[in-house]
């Protein structure tokens, strides 16, 4: 056989090499690579969104809705409370009755006068609703704690005249767990232009203030 001229064996001997050279190439710094990379970062781009998405867990609460207020004390307490009242009571109108409802009692009797009202709030938390009720016990003044209610509880009666009439005015103000319920209890005597004394309008808040606390326990829960 003859032997090739030298550039063309030359040329067969290093066409190998050229061939795989090019395949490293196309390996290293080619199309091929390109799209991978792109994969990669395709790839670490997606973790990283899944890893930094935020926390969308919801905050537990006890009480989701505020429940039937007139319903909140017996027919007794409000015969005892409000003379000549009507039982069912009033339900004074709410823009949102899910979050607050309220209902009222009132009635003169004889030259007795006597208001009794009800409210149920139901705050987002219970953060919340410790916030909202140190700032109302905050407004008030004289008053005190009352022991036993719901996880706090705040008790005020103040006195107020206006034309020689007096009205007193008793106000309690109880946190249970994201909810608040407000008691209003106030009277006045309209022949005598006096007002009942502190202790009667004390306890009759407070009386209706632990039903209406009960009322809401054994209501709707969320």
């Amino acid at each position: 056989m003859r032997s090739l001229p030298l550039p063309l064996a030359l040329t067969a001997r290093l066409s190998p090499v050229a061939v795989l050279a090019c395949a490293g190439w196309a390996l290293t710094s080619g199309p091929l690579t390109a799209t991978q990379d792109t994969a990669a970062k395709d790839t670490q781009q997606t973790r990283s969104e899944e890893t930094s998405e935020p926390s969308t867990t919801a905050v537990s609460k006890t009480y989701g809705a505020a429940p039937a207020p007139c319903a909140g004390v017996a027919a007794k307490t409000v015969t005892t409370l409000v003379p000549g009242a009507k039982t069912a009571g009033k339900e004074i109108p709410s823009t949102d009755t899910a979050l607050r409802r309220t209902c009222s009692w009132n009635a003169l009797k004889g030259y007795d006068y006597r208001w009794l009202d009800i409210s149920f709030e139901i705050t987002d938390s219970d953060d919340a609703a410790r916030s909202s009720y140190e700032e109302r016990v905050k407004e008030k003044s004289g008053g005190g704690a009352v022991p036993g209610l719901g996880n706090a509880a705040y008790s005020v009666v103040n006195l107020t005249t206006q034309d020689k009439q007096q009205t007193r005015e008793g106000v309690v103000i109880a946190r249970v767990s994201n909810a608040l319920v407000v008691v209003n209890y106030n009277g006045s005597d309209f022949e005598s232009k006096k007002a009942p004394a502190t202790d009667e309008i004390n306890k009759g808040a407070i009386r209706a203030a632990k039903e209406a606390v009960a009322a809401l326990s054994n209501g709707r829960k969320s």
